[in-house]
């Protein structure tokens, strides 16, 4: 009885999922049902396949036409599938011929297209979609990032190094990582005061980005400006830690500690967290 119903929910499985690739409820019986016993008569076909023989016939006339399945001459009338491999292998030839039209010709439909702005809220759904980012990746990530909200993406931050992705951190909060060039950033628990939240920002491959409050919500987006602007945000941050970190002493002389002279001459005199 129980491997009768694991058959039962294989079967279901396999025609929901020719159905996903353009087969009716009845084209996907009826294959199935061939593989099962061929050739075979449209009888026999509509008792395997538990569907009324007048549908049987009409979907096997069908799936004949279409080359699916063929026939013989004798009588009665015999019928057999093409291959599982031939049928998969006509199923990818027809999806990539389609997505290779859409791709040359879904562009034009709007010329000035640019890529949307996406709000994600809830800190499990923001950590999805950053995985998701990291896991995508193909060459690079420029990532700031909270040593505690590392720990939730290491995994997917390990197998991206492996795969070969260049990796540079801004961490805060005393974050350590094997996994590429971590550029350490103190004033973590000042500025979780004065935003109420753990900050990220990501850039994966020049063209996908996430930034924004953590624990609160964030930007996703595939604009390339918007990559390109946050990117170039991330790299400064970089630069000036790189800095700081071999000039510590001339910068405090000339800039006074915390850089308070440089923010007072640029910033803004609400922002009172300290970055250095």
């Amino acid at each position: 009885m129980f491997i009768k119903s694991v058959t039962i929910l294989v079967m279901d499985d396999l025609i929901a999922n020719l159905k996903e690739l353009g087969f009716n409820s009845y084209e996907a019986k009826v294959y199935l049902a061939l593989l099962k016993k061929y050739p075979a008569t449209g009888y026999e076909v509509s008792q395997i396949a538990d569907i009324p023989q007048s549908r049987a016939y009409d979907t096997l006339k069908s799936m004949t036409a279409s080359g699916f399945v063929f026939s013989n001459d004798e009588k009665p009338q015999k019928f057999s599938p093409i291959s599982p491999k031939e049928l998969t292998q006509r199923f990818k030839r027809k999806i990539n011929s389609t997505i290779d039209i859409l791709e040359k010709k879904l562009p034009n439909v709007k010329e000035d297209y640019n890529e949307p702005i996406h709000t994600i809220s809830g800190y499990d759904n923001i950590l999805e979609k950053l995985k998701e980012v990291i896991r995508n990746s193909k060459t690079s990530i420029y990532l700031v990032i909270w040593a505690a909200d590392y720990n939730q993406l290491e995994k997917e931050i390990a197998q991206a190094y492996d795969r070969g992705v260049s990796i540079k951190f801004v961490g805060y909060d005393n974050l350590k990582s094997i996994y590429g060039t971590v550029y350490p950033h103190d004033g973590a628990r000042e500025i979780e005061r004065n935003i109420g939240s753990r900050l990220i920002y990501l850039v994966a491959d020049n063209c996908e980005s996430v930034f924004g409050r953590i624990e609160n919500s964030i930007v996703w987006s595939k604009n390339d400006d918007i990559s390109y602007l946050l990117k170039e945000f991330v790299m400064h941050e970089m630069y000036l830690l790189d800095v700081y970190e071999h000039f510590p002493e001339q910068l405090r002389y000339f800039y006074g500690a915390g850089f308070k002279k440089l923010k007072d001459k640029i910033g803004d005199r609400n922002i009172s967290y300290k970055r250095f």
